[in-house]
């Protein structure tokens, strides 16, 4: 998935997670608050997975880069 994708889509279900969190708190109804919860935690660990990820490319593209250079400098 692309990163715009996966933006969009963490996006929607934290806002969907708080909207039936906050629609089981009103409504008394536990189960759809936790739901909400839980979709609205997904999302914020799909955000932070993508946040790694892109850090992990980065440092291994820099890694890759001075051992390019390293090897063009001899």
């Amino acid at each position: 998935m692309t990163d715009s994708k996966n933006k969009l889509k963490s996006a929607k279900d934290k806002l969907i997670g708080e909207i039936k969190e906050t629609v089981g708190k009103v409504t008394g109804n536990e189960e759809l608050e936790l739901k909400g919860k839980i979709q609205s935690s997904k999302s914020d660990i799909r955000e932070k997975g993508q946040e790694i990820k892109e850090d992990i490319a980065e440092k291994m593209n820099n890694i890759i880069d001075k051992k390019k250079d390293n090897i063009q400098d001899k």
